[in-house]
């Protein structure tokens, strides 16, 4: 039974990862801050035994390492880096640059994907899969940038993109890969319920994409359709 480490479970496309993952046969441990208030999920939990919720907050190294050293004895065949805040959502451009909420968004968009990777590296060198995935956006795409505004969501992604392309040109020799994949406009509480897509035809695109992975992708970034996305 293949496994897989999930951030940021609770809602939206944490969730239907784990979801389409559990009905697929893996063993999934799925992490959200609050497991107690993450009801979708508990219903998971009990749809399938070999789901298992545990609370972890990507900005915390404690909670982190210990939930590394309470997984010691499983691979991970697959950390999905989901976790992520979009505070600029209903933010209007001319308003005062929050620099408290910018420097969060970096801590959950940006540092928390390497941290939480570095901690469960020993997992993934016993694992078949080897695969580190951090859900990026096409808005971190410097080539893609047609208006303002957005600017800690924007730099947090495109920093997170040049920090798991350096990460991938570490791992390549351990033959561990990395994959940056843009979800598209997806109907969640960040993508709002005019986007084009379900968290279901998202998810199943990318999990098309892991499906696929070779390490000569390792270090790339692209839609959940398949299509490269520019630096």
């Amino acid at each position: 039974m293949p496994n897989v480490l999930i951030t940021g479970s609770n809602r939206g496309l944490g969730l239907e990862w784990c979801r389409q993952y559990a009905a697929t046969g893996w063993r999934v441990f799925a992490t959200c801050r609050f497991p107690a208030q993450a009801e979708e999920l508990q219903q998971l939990e009990i749809e399938h035994n070999a789901l298992i919720i545990h609370r972890l907050d990507v900005t915390d190294s404690i909670q982190i390492d210990a939930l590394a050293r309470e997984l010691a004895d499983h691979p991970i065949d697959l950390l999905i880096n989901n976790a992520g805040v979009y505070f600029e959502k209903y933010i209007q451009p001319e308003q005062d640059i929050d620099y408290a909420a910018w420097s969060h968004t970096f801590c959950v968009n940006t540092m928390s994907a390497l941290r939480v990777s570095r901690a469960f590296l020993d997992h993934l060198r016993h694992s078949q899969k080897r695969l580190i995935v951090a859900i990026s956006s096409h808005m971190g795409s410097i080539a893609e940038i047609e208006s303002p505004g957005s600017y800690y969501y924007r730099s947090s992604k495109a920093a997170l993109n040049a920090t798991m392309k350096g990460f991938s040109l570490e791992l390549r020799p351990q033959q561990i890969g990395v994959l940056l994949l843009h979800p598209g406009w997806v109907q969640t509480r960040m993508g709002g319920p005019d986007a084009p897509l379900t968290t279901q035809e998202s998810v199943k695109g990318m999990r098309a994409l892991v499906d696929a992975f070779s390490l000569a992708d390792s270090g790339r970034f692209f839609r959940y359709d398949g299509s490269e996305i520019p630096w």
